[in-house]
């Protein structure tokens, strides 16, 4: 059982422009090389990880089978940047389970098929070669993970997007959306009036 997030939060969330919290964070950005495979997304759930020890697929059908709507897959592929976990089938899966989004630290296949059923998906890259219907010993599910350099924790916040994946406490998200709203709904007013020619040490110093 995943933690309970607050739905208000998550709602926030949604209307924050990701890049925005970069302003005010430095921790839980997932390095540049996880990036969305499938364009113009934008990712806000609860993280369900799997821990990858072996190319096992038998370890992915059993967390593809614990997910639930507003999950978001995360997988550590334990440094395997050659076996995809991830397909057409794997996806559908999730995408009936009503997840918002799959993360994994490693490859997937499918791309085609993948775009086309519109399911946000966030990886290294792509491969043909895929996991086997093994059941070998040592992968985890629920238990923290590390993702793009990031550690991640079941029931952590995953948001993602074109241009790519935080990984947030609830908790820490919290404490900064606010801030972030605040500084996207400023933003416009700032656009317009470098547009309409005001000097850049004008505008972006003002208050300083």
């Amino acid at each position: 059982m995943q933690n309970h997030i607050d739905a208000a939060l998550l709602s926030r969330l949604e209307r924050v422009s990701f890049p925005t919290l970069g302003h005010f964070l430095e921790n839980g950005f997932a390095s540049h090389v996880i990036r969305a495979l499938v364009p113009n997304v934008k990712v806000v759930g609860r993280a369900v990880t799997l821990r990858l020890a072996t190319p096992n697929a038998i370890a992915v059908n059993r967390v593809l089978a614990r997910l639930a709507a507003g999950d978001v897959l995360v997988i550590d592929a334990c440094g395997d940047h050659a076996h995809a976990p991830v397909g057409a089938v794997t996806a559908t899966a999730a995408l009936c389970a009503g997840a918002r989004g799959i993360v994994v630290d490693g490859v997937v296949t499918d791309i085609l098929e993948l775009r086309t059923m519109g399911m946000p998906v966030f990886a290294r890259g792509t491969s043909v070669l895929t996991t086997k219907r093994i059941d070998e010993g040592g992968s985890a599910i629920g238990e923290p993970v590390v993702c793009g350099g990031v550690t991640v924790n079941a029931g952590d916040i995953v948001l993602a997007d074109d241009n790519g994946v935080l990984f947030l406490a609830p908790e820490i998200a919290a404490g900064i959306v606010g801030q972030a709203l605040a500084s996207d709904e400023a933003e416009p007013a700032i656009l317009a009036r470098l547009q309409a020619g005001e000097p850049a040490a004008t505008v972006l110093f003002q208050g300083h």
